[in-house]
């Protein structure tokens, strides 16, 4: 798989000086949320120009693309499952949520579970069991939890808010602000489409709430609101 010339186009577009700064970005550095990760150097609208050429992939061979050790070729192999998964019938849906599900690991950074989770996660499962995302929500480990938090942008978008309080109300108390801040993004996001339904869970949980998360959530708050909130007095 790796001398698809659609790899190789890829890596005409590589260059260190945004290599260097996609490590620094994206925390790869010894102890960072992005420990061990490696760059070519590529931005993300390339990455998706590039992804126009993949159309003749089998699901197989973009799966290999998603085990690999560079984060702009798994950005790729997301990019290609999610613009298929738009286009195809539910049988091809499910065997993609399958293969996404089983190449998780391999989601490790919040671009990557950002631009696929809501998804081969969240759309998949708008019509059958959400088992899975509690599961996620549940497992302790970082990028799932964070999949199962935006997964439910597909809920919001349909105007299904249950969800998203639930697993957000599971996660409030995560130690770690990329998680604080998928959370307050998605609170948000049920506040554009019902504020009451947000404000009600603020109202209960902003005592105990993350500083970032809470301020995320209520960004697009009245300055006045916004500001009873930071200070404790909704």
């Amino acid at each position: 798989m790796k001398s698809h010339p659609l790899l190789a186009e890829l890596r005409t577009h590589a260059d260190p000086a945004i290599a260097a700064h996609s490590h620094r970005f994206f925390r790869a550095e010894p102890g960072g949320y992005g420990e061990g990760d490696r760059f070519l150097g590529i931005r993300v609208p390339v990455v998706r120009q590039v992804a126009r050429g993949g159309r003749d992939l089998s699901l197989a061979n973009i799966a290999s693309i998603l085990r690999s050790e560079w984060h702009e070729e798994r950005l790729l192999a997301l990019v290609l499952m999610v613009e298929r998964f738009k286009k195809t019938d539910a049988a091809k849906r499910h065997a993609l949520h399958d293969a996404y599900i089983a190449y998780l690991p391999h989601v490790n950074n919040w671009d990557l579970v950002d631009i696929s989770a809501p998804w081969l996660v969240g759309t998949h499962l708008l019509r059958s069991d959400r088992s899975l995302i509690y599961e996620l929500a549940h497992s302790g480990e970082l990028w799932p939890q964070r999949t199962a938090m935006m997964a439910t942008f597909a809920f919001i978008r349909a105007g299904e808010f249950e969800d998203t309080l639930a697993v957000a109300d599971i996660l409030l108390q995560h130690e770690h602000d990329l998680i604080h801040k998928a959370v307050g993004w998605m609170l948000r996001e049920v506040g554009n489409r019902d504020n009451r339904a947000e404000e009600a869970f603020l109202k209960e949980h902003h005592p105990s709430m993350p500083r970032t998360m809470l301020r995320y959530a209520i960004e697009k708050f009245p300055e006045p609101r916004r500001r009873a909130y930071l200070e404790g007095r909704p």
